[in-house]
């Protein structure tokens, strides 16, 4: 009884298998004719295309990770001392946050959090 029972299991293990590798491959050979598909002559110019399409691929909002103009993930910003000296120095010299951010390779929000943590922001009325 249990003997067959294993059996049935095995059975349904490699028929998952089977399925599996037959999907990869039907996956593969749909995702290989998607350049043709629409139209173009190379899948670079596909990719260029898709890329346009979603606004560049650099941005990803509320994603916890996002990517670097190289491809790589972005690791999180360590905030160090020099780098709140830094902040105040340029928020004092009138940058925007936004240039300051890129400047420093850190994000927007940890700019804003550096400059009201150093009393840096007017307070809301």
């Amino acid at each position: 009884m249990i003997a067959n029972k294993l059996k049935e299991i095995e059975a349904a293990r490699a028929h998952i298998a089977s399925l599996e590798k037959s999907i990869a491959a039907q996956l593969k050979s749909e995702l290989a004719a998607l350049p043709a598909n629409y139209g173009f002559s190379t899948v670079k110019a596909f990719a260029k295309a898709v890329k346009a399409a979603v606004g560049g691929g650099d941005k990803v909002r509320g994603a916890a990770k996002s990517k670097t103009s190289g491809g790589k993930n972005r690791t999180r910003a360590v905030i160090t001392d020099e780098t709140r000296a830094n902040v105040k120095k340029l928020v004092e010299e009138g940058k925007s946050g936004a240039a300051i951010a890129e400047e420093l390779g850190i994000s927007l929000p940890s700019v804003q959090n550096i400059k009201k943590v150093l009393g840096l922001v007017k307070a809301r009325k």
